[in-house]
Protein backbone atom coordinates (compact mmCIF):
# COMPACT_ATOMS: atom_id res chain seq x y z
CA UNK A 1 0.00 0.00 0.00
CA UNK A 2 0.89 3.57 -0.79
CA UNK A 3 1.82 6.48 1.79
CA UNK A 4 -1.60 7.82 3.15
CA UNK A 5 -2.12 11.44 4.83
CA UNK A 6 -5.09 12.51 7.18
CA UNK A 7 -6.24 15.05 8.78
CA UNK A 8 -7.60 16.02 12.86
CA UNK A 9 -8.36 18.52 14.65
CA UNK A 10 -8.06 19.04 18.81
CA UNK A 11 -9.87 22.26 18.88
CA UNK A 12 -13.54 23.04 17.03
CA UNK A 13 -12.07 25.89 15.35
CA UNK A 14 -8.30 24.60 14.99
CA UNK A 15 -7.03 24.12 11.68
CA UNK A 16 -6.40 20.70 10.98
CA UNK A 17 -3.14 18.79 11.83
CA UNK A 18 -2.91 16.67 8.55
CA UNK A 19 -0.16 13.45 9.18
CA UNK A 20 1.25 10.90 7.31
CA UNK A 21 1.23 7.21 7.59
CA UNK A 22 3.15 4.65 5.81
CA UNK A 23 2.44 1.12 7.52
CA UNK A 24 -0.41 -0.96 6.08
CA UNK A 25 -2.22 -1.58 9.05
CA UNK A 26 -2.24 1.54 10.57
CA UNK A 27 -3.67 3.34 7.21
CA UNK A 28 -6.34 0.53 7.36
CA UNK A 29 -6.93 1.75 10.99
CA UNK A 30 -7.42 5.36 10.39
CA UNK A 31 -9.68 4.61 7.42
CA UNK A 32 -11.77 3.03 9.42
CA UNK A 33 -12.18 5.71 11.75
CA UNK A 34 -12.77 7.75 9.32
CA UNK A 35 -15.57 5.30 8.40
CA UNK A 36 -17.07 5.13 11.46
CA UNK A 37 -16.16 1.32 11.82
CA UNK A 38 -13.80 2.11 14.49
CA UNK A 39 -15.07 3.66 17.58
CA UNK A 40 -12.73 3.08 20.56
CA UNK A 41 -9.09 4.20 19.51
CA UNK A 42 -9.91 6.94 17.31
CA UNK A 43 -7.36 9.56 19.10
CA UNK A 44 -3.68 9.99 17.51
CA UNK A 45 -0.52 9.91 19.28
CA UNK A 46 3.22 10.29 17.97
CA UNK A 47 6.45 11.48 18.52
CA UNK A 48 6.74 15.31 16.90
CA UNK A 49 9.25 16.59 14.49
CA UNK A 50 10.18 20.01 14.76
CA UNK A 51 10.05 21.39 11.42
CA UNK A 52 7.54 22.39 8.61
CA UNK A 53 6.01 19.53 6.25
CA UNK A 54 4.58 20.32 2.36
CA UNK A 55 1.75 18.20 3.49
CA UNK A 56 1.22 20.00 6.96
CA UNK A 57 1.85 23.53 6.29
CA UNK A 58 -0.33 25.51 8.71
CA UNK A 59 1.92 24.24 11.43
CA UNK A 60 5.57 24.33 12.34
CA UNK A 61 5.93 20.82 13.23
CA UNK A 62 4.50 17.26 12.05
CA UNK A 63 4.25 14.06 13.37
CA UNK A 64 7.13 11.10 12.72
CA UNK A 65 5.31 8.54 10.28
CA UNK A 66 6.94 5.63 11.97
CA UNK A 67 6.07 6.71 15.44
CA UNK A 68 2.24 7.76 14.44
CA UNK A 69 -0.86 5.28 16.35
CA UNK A 70 -4.03 5.61 17.96
CA UNK A 71 -4.85 5.39 21.41
CA UNK A 72 -8.24 4.96 23.70
CA UNK A 73 -6.87 6.57 27.04
CA UNK A 74 -3.30 8.03 27.54
CA UNK A 75 -1.47 10.28 30.03
CA UNK A 76 -1.79 13.87 30.67
CA UNK A 77 1.85 14.61 30.56
CA UNK A 78 1.53 14.46 26.56
CA UNK A 79 -1.65 16.02 25.75
CA UNK A 80 -2.00 19.25 24.33
CA UNK A 81 -4.14 21.19 21.65
CA UNK A 82 -1.74 21.87 18.01
CA UNK A 83 -2.16 25.46 18.57
CA UNK A 84 -0.65 25.19 22.45
CA UNK A 85 2.23 22.81 20.85
CA UNK A 86 2.99 25.09 18.13
CA UNK A 87 3.35 28.25 20.25
CA UNK A 88 5.49 26.38 22.99
CA UNK A 89 7.47 23.76 19.96
CA UNK A 90 11.01 25.17 21.16
CA UNK A 91 9.90 23.60 25.17
CA UNK A 92 8.73 20.06 22.95
CA UNK A 93 10.84 17.69 24.20
CA UNK A 94 12.16 18.14 27.90
CA UNK A 95 9.63 18.74 30.96
CA UNK A 96 6.56 19.59 27.84
CA UNK A 97 6.19 16.20 25.87
CA UNK A 98 8.57 14.41 27.16
CA UNK A 99 10.63 12.72 24.59
CA UNK A 100 8.41 15.23 22.32
CA UNK A 101 5.47 12.44 22.32
CA UNK A 102 2.47 14.43 21.84
CA UNK A 103 -1.24 12.67 22.54
CA UNK A 104 -3.73 15.23 21.96
CA UNK A 105 -6.73 13.80 23.74
CA UNK A 106 -9.09 15.94 21.81
CA UNK A 107 -8.05 14.57 18.18
CA UNK A 108 -10.04 12.26 16.06
CA UNK A 109 -9.09 11.74 12.40
CA UNK A 110 -11.95 13.59 10.38
CA UNK A 111 -10.69 12.61 6.47
CA UNK A 112 -8.12 11.23 4.22
CA UNK A 113 -6.55 13.84 2.68
CA UNK A 114 -5.42 13.10 -1.17
CA UNK A 115 -1.87 13.09 -1.84
CA UNK A 116 -2.01 15.80 -4.60
CA UNK A 117 -3.69 18.26 -1.62
CA UNK A 118 -1.27 16.76 0.58
CA UNK A 119 1.52 18.18 -1.32
CA UNK A 120 2.89 14.45 -1.85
Amino acid sequence: MADAYFAFTTTPHEPEFVFKLTDDARIAHARRIVSGEETERVHVHGRIIKRQMPYNPRWDFSLDPDTVDFFEVAIEVCDANTQYVNDHLDEAGGAFLPGGHWCPWSSRVIREVSPERAGA
